[in-house]
Parts: C-alpha cells; structure tokens; sequence
C-alpha cells in the first residue's frame, strides 16, 4: 500500500511519533496503520495509541431509557455546523427514542422501526433534503436490565460522547451516573482483565519485550528482572484499560471496580460512544504540507 500524507498524518495523531519516524513505520509495514503503531512501540518511539486519536466525523449521540431498557445511538452528519441545527438534533433524540420504544438491537430493525408514521430510514431521508447534508444512522445499542439494576447514563460535550452502565446490587442513581460520567472521561475498552483477549496480552507482551530490549535504562538487566518489567508494564496497560481497573476519577485512592462495591454492587456492563472514532476524513491543505516535508 502507497504511503500516503492522510496516513502519515493520522499515524502522527494517534502517536504522537514525529513525521519521519511515522513515514519510516508505515513504510516498515506496507501502509498498515496498526502494524505502524506497533513498529513504532517496539523501537520506543510511540506509547499505545488510543482509539480516542482517531479522526472523527460530526454528529451526535443521544441516550433514551424506559423502564428496563436504555438505547444509545450515535447518528453522523458532515459538517460540525449541521450537527448544531435544530432539525438534526431532534432527529437524533426521535431515534433514540423509537430505538428504546421498540427495543431495537441493531441497524437494520432499527431502521424500519417508526417514528410517528414514517421510518427512521425515511425521516432520516427527509432531513437530509432539509439539511443538506449526508446523514447516517451508524451506530445502535440497547441494554436491558432486572428490576434490581440500576443504569447510568451520561452525555458529555453536547452529544459526542456517550455513556450507559449497567450496575447490580445499586439502589442510588447517583453512583451509576458518577461510573457513567468516569468511562466518559477515561475510555475504557474492557470491563475486566478477563475480558481482555489473549491475543492483545500476547501482543502487548511481545511489543513491551522488544520497547525493553532497546531501552538504554535496561541494558544489562538479568533476563528474570526483563520479563518481570515486562510482565509490569502489561499489567499497567491492562489497569488503564480495564474499567474495574482503572482508578476512579472523583477518588482515585480507590478503583472503579472497589468504588462500586463499596456501594454494596458491582458493574454488570458499559458501553460507550465517541461521534466518528474510526472514521477518517480527508484535510487536503494538511496533506500537502505533510508531503512538502516528506519531499525534502
């Protein structure tokens, strides 16, 4: 794959690493961004990159709940601008309430569920010849509960990220939106260690061993004390993306997991989302300027 000025920049956004040593990484990996992370990890130039890095397209989440049941959408729109008018926000708070109302799972029943007598495919059609712009339902999850749960929920930024968790054993709402309110904040990928694959483990291991091996603050450490750094450094970036893990934002002498507890409960579920991670979107002056460099 062509080494291209988007991919060097969005390397650059989700790294950190300098222009050259990104060009270098992607040339190193045929163009794969993810291998490029890698590359870079493994010489010590970059730390893990978070999905938080990555471009986003505009838009907005919204959050609906009723009684045993929470929806969270996330609806996409070009322009920062249209994600502001009036028209389009309703839009997106209509479907997350006809996505909870109908205990819609997924895109496609979504999509035919109705909002007063038309579609959301259809009202979604409408705005557009409104609005003007592409719009797109991309996103749709719904959680359910027992009786005995309690969900929290949490939009921040106006609608770009949004957050529902599921906690057992919890009478206060309070507690659960203070957990909603921490995932927002902190990005969790998992809830536990035990939910994190082996593949990312061994992976994360292989890429910490090599980090060590060209560290010049390691040279010389018997092979048993590299493996236990190793084997550190992997527990620490498992407790960064763990969510019971992760220390709790508003205490964090105490983990998410323990602040939970001490409440008499614990996290059952969480899911969380950022308008556009993972989309990219092309910034042509920017692009230019990263291949003048690149030329020089």
């Amino acid at each position: 794959m062509a080494v291209t000025a988007e991919l060097i920049k969005t390397l650059r956004e989700r790294t950190g690493a300098g222009m050259m040593d990104c060009k270098k990484a992607l040339d190193a990996s045929n163009g794969d961004i993810e291998a490029a992370i890698d590359w870079l990890r493994e010489k010590g130039i970059a730390k893990a990159a978070k999905k938080e890095g990555r471009i986003a397209a505009e838009g907005l989440t919204a959050i609906a709940v009723k009684d045993n049941k929470a929806s969270m959408v996330e609806v996409n729109v070009e322009t920062d601008f249209a994600s502001k008018n009036e028209k389009f926000q309703k839009l997106v708070i209509d479907i997350a309430n006809t996505v909870v109302e109908n205990g819609s799972k997924d895109l496609e029943s979504s999509l035919k569920a109705k909002i007063d007598k038309i579609t959301v495919e259809d009202a979604i059609v409408q705005a557009v010849s409104v609005i003007g712009e592409k719009i797109t339902l991309r996103r749709v999850v719904t959680l359910e509960k027992t009786s005995q749960d309690v969900f929290g929920t949490y939009v921040h930024m106006g609608g770009r990220i949004g957050v529902i968790v599921t906690l057992k054993g919890v009478n206060d709402e309070s507690v659960a939106k203070d957990v909603a309110m921490h995932i927002a904040a902190s990005a969790p990928q998992y809830l536990s260690k035990q939910d994190v694959d082996q593949d990312y483990i061994d992976k994360e291991t292989h890429i910490q061993l090599e980090a060590a091996k060209v560290d010049p603050k390691l040279q010389g450490k018997p092979e048993e004390a590299l493996k236990n750094i190793v084997k550190g450094k992997v527990d620490k970036s498992l407790r960064e993306i763990c969510l019971s893990e992760q220390p709790f934002v508003k205490d964090p002498s105490v983990n998410v997991a323990q602040f939970v507890k001490n409440h008499g409960g614990e996290i059952v579920e969480f899911v969380r989302f950022k308008v556009g991670e993972g989309i990219e979107k092309k910034e042509d002056n920017f692009a230019e300027e990263v291949m003048n460099q690149v030329r020089k």
